[in-house]
């Protein structure tokens, strides 16, 4: 039986961090750092009862940051280009070494990671890690490379701004300077000369604080002077970026997600996949992507097995809660990529976005049941929550740079009380949480769970209600969204009531559904799979009527 892929994205210098007397803006001494030993067979048993399959551990590699490890043998980077004290995990330093902070003792910290993955393996979870090809920090060294791979930029010509074979994009002639101060941390000024293009695209040498500044963007062999592309012979950076891929998969990791896919030239991925794939068949690339029009292309020709969602589905159920969006706006959302939705990832929180219970969204943690069954159950692709998520992780705290925003910060050291207590030193378990907190994570157990319990939501068929109940006056389809998931032994219900009350609802059933999913008219006892209730009604077609609350 293959399992729909239920991941659980944990932030490790986060995730068991227990100070809890963190300040903003701290340093690691101060704030200090989780650690990956801190993934014990407990812990991982407690993910993988929640429902999970597949862990994903962000910020792994070695990434710019102000903290020196081993007594200065690991140095700290210039703090004027690094973005809070942690710095950010997507500026990345050494592509073939683990950030020392998640190491209990940082000159084993490879060997630490290897350990958690193969405890992971024993709980009987996948593990994913980042891959980030579109840029680096902004000073990259590897010290511990595999013989033979050289360092990013090292055989460089400067004096091009575009050049086939060179890593990065040079504003020649041009000294870096953006338009902030950044000189003010630390002793010592940081000076690039030439300026390298900044990750996010920036070409120039005067970029601002909004813009990706602790990062260099990677050259893969596309001039953006003159829009030409130089493939052939097969560029430096796709060779460098190929052994990074080989390397961790021989690892034992079980899959990248893919960060900005669309920033790097399509041809590369068309190149790269196949060929980890020829060596580690089931290794599975995640692509993180904001373009619906570039699905099937970054799918069929790119060689990816799923892709964010996010600017569909996501952006959609952002919309029915924060401004009155109507809920039949969620057909339109399958519609789009009908074809292809099972190879979706639906979330309803990551690293990039609000929390759903903070301020900027829901407001409140409890509000997530009709979402989550909706982001969950719409597909049988994969599914993905975010540590915390499931305690209702509010994202209430200034942590320093990346200030009072409604996420959890990426760029700082810092710990949350929700996973302190759930964490319990260890134990892993609900004897610190709340009422509230113990209800909303058993609501979430059920749900991941019966995402690969039931057949019909692994691996059955869909059909959308919402044609023939637009008109119905006891359904209200702007507050209200219902779908059929079925295969052949069973058929399933499935209703969302995104209103702040409670709703006694009419559903109708169309003459096709009864046909496709092969209803039977009669009288019905059904059990509602989350709370339990066991319902009555009558089921005909066009009048299959319940009261669901």
């Amino acid at each position: 039986m293959k399992e729909r892929l239920i991941i659980y994205q944990a932030f490790p210098r986060i995730f068991t961090n227990t100070n809890a007397n963190c300040v903003a803006h701290g340093t690691y001494e101060e704030n200090g750092s989780g650690k990956l030993n801190d993934l014990t067979p407990t812990l991982l048993k407690s993910i993988r009862d929640l429902g999970v399959n597949c862990i994903w551990l962000t910020g792994v590699i070695e990434n710019a940051t102000k903290t020196s490890f081993s007594r200065g043998k690991i140095p700290a980077d210039n703090p004027n280009v690094v973005k809070g004290e942690a710095g950010s995990p997507y500026a990345i330093k050494d592509y073939y070494d683990v950030a020392p902070c998640l190491a209990s003792t940082p000159s084993k910290r490879m060997k630490e990671f290897e350990a958690a993955v193969k405890r992971a393996h024993r709980a009987g979870l996948k593990v994913l890690i980042d891959f980030v090809p579109n840029h680096t920090a902004r000073f990259y060294h590897s010290d511990v490379a595999p013989t033979g791979v050289e360092d990013f930029g090292m055989r460089d010509d400067i004096s091009k701004f575009f050049a086939p074979n060179n890593n990065y994009y040079y504003i020649t002639n041009q000294l870096f300077s953006p338009s902030f101060d950044i000189s003010s941390q630390g002793d010592t000024p940081y000076v690039e000369f030439p300026a390298k293009a900044t990750g996010n695209d920036c070409f120039t040498a005067f970029c601002g604080e909004n813009d990706w500044y602790e990062t260099v963007k990677l050259n893969y062999g596309y001039d953006p002077g003159d829009h030409s592309t130089h493939f052939d012979p097969v560029p430096d950076t796709w060779l460098k970026m190929l052994s990074v891929l080989r390397f961790w998969a021989s690892k034992g990791v079980d899959g990248f997600r893919c960060d900005m896919v669309f920033m790097v030239p399509r041809e590369f991925w068309h190149w790269a996949i196949p060929q980890v794939k020829e060596d580690y068949p089931e290794i599975i690339f995640i692509g993180e992507i904001y373009d619906v029009d570039a699905y099937r292309p970054f799918l069929d020709y790119c060689g990816f097995d799923y892709l964010y969602d996010k600017v569909n589905l996501y952006d959609t159920l952002v919309g029915i809660e924060r401004y009155n969006m109507s809920a039949a706006q969620l057909t339109s959302c399958w519609q789009r990529v009908e074809g292809i939705g099972d190879r979706m990832l639906n979330f309803l929180e990551n690293h990039d976005e609000v929390r759903f219970a903070s301020r900027e969204f829901a407001d409140d943690p409890t509000k997530v049941v009709p979402f989550l069954v909706v982001s969950s159950m719409i597909s049988k692709g994969p599914f993905m929550i975010y540590y915390g998520q499931e305690l209702g992780e509010m994202a209430h705290d200034n942590e320093g740079f990346a200030g009072d925003n409604n996420r959890t910060t990426i760029f700082d050291y810092w710990s949350y009380d929700t996973m302190r207590r759930w964490y319990h030193d260890g134990k892993c378990d609900e004897e610190l949480l709340t009422s509230h907190e113990k209800w909303l994570r058993r609501a979430y157990s059920r749900v991941l769970h019966l995402c690969n319990e039931v057949p019909a939501l692994r691996q059955g068929s869909f059909f959308d209600l919402m044609y023939v109940n637009l008109r119905n006056p006891g359904f209200n389809p702007h507050r209200q969204y219902a779908f059929l998931r079925y295969d052949d032994e069973e058929v399933y219900l499935i209703v969302a009531n995104f209103d702040n009350r409670d709703a006694e609802i009419q559903v109708e059933i169309p003459d096709l559904a009864f046909d496709m999913a092969q209803i039977a008219e009669g009288e019905m006892e059904s059990q509602d799979l989350l709370w339990g209730n066991t319902l009555h009604f009558p089921l005909k077609k066009f009048q299959a009527k319940s009261s669901l609350k």
